[in-house]
């Protein structure tokens, strides 16, 4: 509970350093964003690719670990879809809430068993929840609806939730590898689509290289700690 603690708090941290704005020159402001974006994206794809993916295909059949992935990516595009005729609004904080509830629930159980993996997962959560929350900090305050403070509290409040969904993954599914496996292959399979469809636009920045750089910096974070637990 404590490590999935640990990797929600950097959703309000992300929300906070959102708020320093007018840096100057403008330009400056527009790449820093669109960077913490991109470094968000090469968390992700990280966290697909060393993590979810390896584990959730050891536990499961070659035909359940690819309905498990394409279900994942499915459900992540109907709630899209959802988001999208209700206005938009708040659209990176339900994207946010949908992996982070199955990486927790993933997280709990994975430290009972193999702590080494639960480690690098419970890492590479905290890492992309970073600029998962800058990110839907700056989405609500454009939207107009909220408050800092409000859009503050609420995250906050998100941090929660981690701990009491690994708890149950910790007490209820430490012992059962398919079950498990289907929720790594779900949350990498929405995780996938995610990238393409919202991270990936939003990260690119024409005759600029830094966002694209984040991107790899943000994988090399998710080898090296591949190689320090393995």
């Amino acid at each position: 509970m404590g490590y999935a603690a640990l990797a929600g708090a950097t959703i309000p941290l992300g929300g906070f350093v959102a708020r320093i704005e007018h840096i100057r020159p403008a330009w400056l402001e527009t790449e820093v964003r669109h960077s913490v974006i991109a470094f968000g994206g090469g968390v992700l794809l990280a966290a697909i690719a060393l993590v979810l993916v390896p584990e959730g295909m050891v536990a499961l059949s070659a035909p359940a670990a690819l309905a498990s992935f394409g279900a994942g990516g499915l459900f992540f595009f109907l709630a899209d879809r959802l988001i999208e005729r209700h206005g938009g609004g708040g659209a990176q904080l339900m994207a946010m809430l949908l992996d982070f509830v199955p990486e927790a629930l993933a997280l709990g159980a994975t430290l009972a068993t193999q702590r080494s993996v639960g480690l690098l997962l419970a890492g590479l959560i905290a890492l992309q929840n970073f600029p998962e929350g800058f990110n839907a900090y700056r989405e609500l305050r454009a939207a107009g609806r909220l408050t800092p403070a409000a859009i503050l509290a609420s995250f906050c409040a998100l941090v929660l939730l981690g701990p009491l969904v690994a708890a149950v993954g910790h007490v209820w599914l430490r012992d059962l590898h398919e079950p498990i496996g289907v929720v790594m292959l779900f949350a990498a399979g929405g995780i996938f689509y995610l990238i393409f469809e919202d991270i990936a636009p939003q990260a690119k920045l024409a005759y600029h290289w830094a966002p694209p750089l984040g991107a790899v910096f943000g994988f090399m974070l998710g080898m090296a700690g591949q190689a320090l637990v393995g």
